[in-house]
């Protein structure tokens, strides 16, 4: 047997063993597959590339701590809660724009940070009784919130899987915002107007809008969205007048952001919402530091190099067959591992096809293993919020629309030159 495949095998087990035998975190996970691969391979255990690997992902690290604080921050002002309350006395009584209005409400946290619990516990939280009372049973309200978190996380102006697959291959992240907007937002309304269309109806208006009226304080204050103003002036500014006094980094803009909230809405104490945001996001910044160790050893025992050369040789016809059938199934470990250990080889040997559309429908793909057990990150919390105890019923629901996701990925990569026409800018 081959050397780099033994590694590889041996690395793959024990992590597998670590997560569902030894029940450990899947960032220590990582980190101890990685040592075990770098003994394998004769390389001792060797502290210079694991801390090496440790800090590769320290950017995507920064931004989803920062960003995390921000959305707790206008969730305790009272600013989410308030949006929702505008939705639904705007939009009751239009199904369609009120469908609308929900899916990007649901999609705003993930598309800031990156990652889809945060869509699903912030604003899938808040907006799950006011579905729930505008007629759209339980478990379809929970699918409504889990896939439009997973369309939230892939959506501009944050993609960390995209950041991610950039870094294998030396891509900087520019130019991805319109094929993410296309790989998502049809998608996404798409998914939410079939799930919830057999239950929406003209009769209950009146009704729904006095259940709702209920569940948010009405604190209607021009002030309340302070925080977001300021954090899209200065997105915007450091994309139209690129300089160093503009160009201040995502981190830095979230934490002036979040600095912004004082005095907009209801009081917090901003010591504690940083402690829960950064307790929340601790799992997802151990799996990257994991993955980067992972990634290290990959490199040094030349696993890297056997999957690319392995995977840019098999026949066109089946690489898309792989990349839909691969990408969420070892996403169901980590989106953001699978978006590296194979997104980066299947974008490698599809060379030749615009890189941006690629990566944008790899990443795409690679998301709806967040909905795949045993981990099942959105689709577990999202049955939480509804307080639905059995998180399979709504992945029963959800199926048909990630198998057309996957297919509409798919798509997206085999006409990516004809895409990245009307897409890059």
């Amino acid at each position: 047997m081959n050397a780099e495949l033994l590694v590889l095998i041996a690395m793959m087990a024990l992590f597998a063993i670590a997560v569902f035998i030894g029940k450990y975190p899947i960032g220590i996970s990582l980190a101890l597959a990685s040592i075990a691969g770098a003994l394998l391979s004769g390389f001792g255990v060797p502290f210079r590339h694991l801390v090496e690997g440790s800090i590769s992902y320290l950017d995507p690290i920064l931004i989803i701590v920062t960003a995390m604080i921000f959305m707790e921050i206008i969730k305790e002002t009272g600013a989410l809660g308030e949006t929702s309350r505008l939705i639904v006395r705007y939009f009751h009584a239009y199904p369609f724009l009120f469908l609308t209005a929900i899916t990007f409400f649901i999609m705003i946290p993930g598309m800031l940070t990156g990652l889809s619990t945060a869509s699903v516990l912030t604003t899938g939280a808040v907006v799950a009784p006011a579905l729930i009372a505008y007629g759209i049973p339980k478990v379809k309200t929970g699918s409504i919130i889990a896939m439009a978190a997973l369309y939230g996380m892939i959506a501009p102006p944050i993609n960390v899987p995209a950041m991610i697959i950039g870094g294998g291959v030396d891509m900087p992240f520019i130019g991805f915002e319109l094929p993410l907007l296309f790989a998502t937002v049809p998608l996404a309304l798409f998914t939410t107007y079939f799930i919830a269309r057999p239950h929406v109806s003209r009769g209950v208006r009146s009704e729904v809008l006095e259940k709702i009226s209920a569940l948010t304080q009405d604190i209607h204050r021009a002030r309340l969205f302070l925080p977001v103003l300021v954090l899209v002036l200065l997105m915007s500014l450091s994309r139209l007048i690129p300089n160093d006094l503009t160009s201040l980094g995502l981190p830095l803009i979230f934490v002036i952001s979040s600095l912004a909230a004082f005095r907009s809405g209801r009081d917090f104490n901003y010591w504690k919402v940083a402690q829960s945001a950064i307790k929340k996001a601790m799992p997802v910044m151990g799996i990257l530091v994991g993955i980067g160790m992972f990634i290290q050893i990959l490199s040094l025992s030349g696993v890297r190099g056997f999957l690319i050369v392995n995977i840019v040789q098999i026949p066109s016809y089946w690489i898309y067959v792989a990349i839909a059938v691969s990408l969420p199934l070892f996403g169901a470990i980590s989106s953001y591992g699978a978006s590296y250990v194979l997104g980066v080889p299947f974008l490698l040997a599809l060379l030749g096809r615009n890189e941006i559309i690629v990566a944008s429908a790899i990443t795409l793909i690679a998301s709806l293993g967040d909905m795949m057990p045993p981990t099942a990150l959105a689709g577990i919390f999202s049955a939480q919020v509804v307080d639905e105890p059995n998180y399979f019923r709504i992945l029963k629901v959800c199926i048909p629309y990630i198998v057309i996701t996957a297919f509409y990925g798919v798509m997206m990569i085999i006409g990516a030159n004809w895409f990245a026409k009307y897409l890059i800018v």
